[in-house]
């Protein structure tokens, strides 16, 4: 079977009238669901368990129309594994610490009976806070099964855009939707789509980044593990943009179930002909290849991204000429990250208007945060822009774990800053944010309560980013170095005044000088640190009496970098 126009996809969604229903949240008229979250979070807490178990319940009690159905992260990370469960005329229930032993009961209760299981069903009254977009499908369709991607308007965008619209159309529209990318640097992604059109050549490439590296993030893995075939969808949208007929998806093997998803989603799509030549009975040809990486943190920088794509070291180039010209083999290449190809093919199908709506006036949209660290709920939230920290770490993440009190919240990953609690009620925006002295990153939110030592956590992102430099600059291979050398110093106990001036010379020495936005990111933690929580670097300081003639400002420099 090929899919060569929009009628086919018609004829598709209406056999799968039932996948309708569950994604707008309706239960189905004469069938029972049971969802079972199967990314890596939920395999690893023995979801595989649970979904056999339930399998083996239904069987054995004979009961007929109802369906078990494999899905990727429902979200609630926390409460792994996490089953939702479906019942006609029944709001649909989430259950989390579902173990084999759980499965009975559930089956007699909720399924036979139609009471719920109280004590393990989730309640999370803050659930009208998020708006899935991102996140649409993910904990909803098996990830696994093309149909029930097509079922819930799959691959409608993008026949719509090779059979109705011009490339200059769809790069307009994602230019008025206002959406910047996501993998943390916010350029604006219809001006880079733009500028990769513009330039001459016979070839062009589109990459996406998947290259997730940042401690603490899983927004990217959870996407591919969950919906796979909105990024596949995506990146043929921006390949017809762009003029480009071949993809690339540069993935860390670490993460083998993305892989895998990836792979499987990549051979169905082109079974039935939404990859490869003639899509859509056009004459717009484009394929997409998996391109595997090996872990290296810099990576994540387009440049160094491009570099190991082409068999070479992974390090940065010196900027301009941009990938946008000068890419892929010297060919004009647009890098995206996995959650903006995933806001893609709404923005298409329901038009510029409708994302720009949402968000803030700089920053459109939503953004998808994995909560981590000493916070209750653990797990991803997307959420308008604008939505204060407060709002994500209190209602959203149920607070402090163990009845401990806020500290401090590090935004941005390695390459970005504490912010603490006098900034709670700040709204997230990626302006917002770098104002306050951190960035948005990719998303990864790792939150501290007030047993952590800001020093060590310092400490922890400077040893990171040193590992990870590739070496290429000076500043950046050294000045690192000698930054953590200095900072090991100080937290055993032999530091001195001395010490804490170097330390905030460095920071701004390597921040001003170095390659790539890995040198020049990598100090954004001690700098945070020593501006919020200096105290705790005078503790580390055995001389009481130098304490007293430290002015903490002495070397900040005047510059907005700085401030």
């Amino acid at each position: 079977m090929k899919i060569c126009s929009l009628d086919d996809l018609s004829k598709i969604r209406n056999d799968r009238r039932s996948l309708n229903s569950r994604i707008n949240g309706r239960s189905i008229e004469d069938r029972i669901e049971i969802l079972v979250g199967l990314a890596t979070c939920g395999i690893s807490s023995g979801a595989k368990e649970t979904q056999l178990a339930f399998e083996n319940e239904i069987k054995e009690k004979n009961f007929k129309n109802i369906s078990v159905i494999p899905v990727g992260c429902i979200g609630n990370c926390y409460s792994e594994p996490t089953v939702q469960i479906n019942v006609p005329g029944q709001s649909p229930v989430i259950y989390g610490r579902v173990h084999v032993q759980d499965v009975p009961e559930i089956i007699e209760k909720h399924i036979r009976d139609g009471i719920p299981v109280d004590r393990l069903a989730l309640t999370n009254p803050v659930d009208n806070k998020q708006m899935r977009i991102a996140l649409r499908h993910c904990g909803l369709i098996n990830p696994e099964d093309i149909f029930e991607y097509l079922a819930c308007d799959g691959y409608e965008a993008l026949g719509c855009a090779v059979t109705q619209m011009s490339p200059e159309f769809i790069i307009d529209e994602v230019k008025k939707s206002g959406l910047r990318g996501r993998g943390g640097g916010g350029f604006p992604t219809g001006v880079k789509w733009e500028i990769t059109r513009a330039q001459p050549g016979e070839r062009k490439y589109i990459i996406c980044n998947a290259d997730e590296g940042d401690p603490g993030a899983f927004m990217d893995r959870s996407i591919l593990e969950g919906d796979p075939h909105c990024v596949l969808e995506a990146m043929a949208i921006g390949g017809y943009a762009l003029g480009a007929d071949q993809g690339i998806i540069y993935i860390r093997a670490e993460y083998p179930l993305a892989v895998s998803r990836l792979n499987t989603a990549i051979s169905q799509a082109r079974k039935l002909g939404l990859l490869g030549p003639n899509i859509f009975g056009s004459n717009f040809n484009f394929d997409i290849r998996i391109k595997y990486g090996a872990g290296a943190f810099v990576c994540g920088e387009e440049t160094a991204l491009i570099n190991s794509c082409e068999g070479k070291r992974g390090e940065p180039n010196f900027k301009p000429p941009y990938p946008a010209q000068k890419g892929y083999w010297g060919y004009p290449t647009c890098v995206n990250n996995v959650e903006t190809f995933a806001n893609i093919a709404p923005i298409i199908t329901k038009g510029s208007s409708w994302f720009a709506s949402i968000g803030t006036e700089k920053s459109k949209g939503t953004k998808v945060f994995a909560l981590a660290g000493k916070i209750n709920n653990v797990g991803l939230a997307e959420v308008p822009m604008g939505i204060t920290l407060r709002e994500l770490i209190y209602e959203i993440g149920g607070g402090i774990r163990d009845g401990h009190k806020f500290k401090a919240i590090q935004t941005g990953g390695p390459s970005g800053g504490v912010i603490s609690e006098e900034y709670l009620d700040t709204p997230i925006d990626y302006d917002n944010l770098i104002e306050i002295g951190s960035m948005m990153g990719s998303g990864g939110m790792i939150v501290m309560d007030e047993t952590d030592n800001m020093v060590n956590i310092a400490k922890f992102y400077l040893e990171f980013s040193m590992d990870e430099s590739c070496g290429r600059c000076t500043p950046c291979r050294i000045g690192t170095k000698r930054m953590y050398e200095i900072i090991n110093k100080i937290t055993s106990g032999k530091g001195t005044m001395a010490d804490l001036n170097s330390l905030k010379q460095l920071t701004y020495m390597v921040r001003d000088s170095s390659l790539c936005g890995l040198g020049q990111s990598a100090p954004n933690p001690v700098i945070s640190t020593m501006k919020h929580f200096m105290s705790e670097y005078l503790a580390f300081i055995p001389d009481p009496r130098a304490k007293l003639k430290f002015n903490v400002n002495k070397h900040s420099r005047k510059s907005k970098k700085a401030d």
